[in-house]
């Protein structure tokens, strides 16, 4: 199953390392990253591959949301079929 994760927020340093190192950990593999700063503000797209992790879903979840506290930003993790209805035009 494919996931879709966005960051969004003040940037600082460490964001793509706290949430890199954590999908290394669950062994969540990173298919594509995009990553943009505007006037100090972070955002990243990543596409991700769940099939190896072996949490469940709603667990990653409150895990990235966690960092996201940590780090004063917002994670939200989407399976990746509910993003693409989401934001089909």
């Amino acid at each position: 199953m494919k996931g879709i994760i966005t960051v969004v927020g003040k940037d600082s340093v460490g964001i793509i390392a706290k949430v890199c190192t954590y999908l290394a950990e669950e062994k969540i593999n990173i298919l594509d990253i995009s990553q943009t700063i505007v006037s100090g503000w972070f955002n990243m797209m990543m596409v991700i591959d769940l099939s190896t992790s072996c949490h469940r879903f709603e667990e990653i979840v409150a895990e990235l949301n966690k960092i996201g506290e940590e780090k004063g930003v917002d994670i939200r993790l989407q399976r990746e079929d509910i993003f693409n209805s989401m934001h089909r035009i």
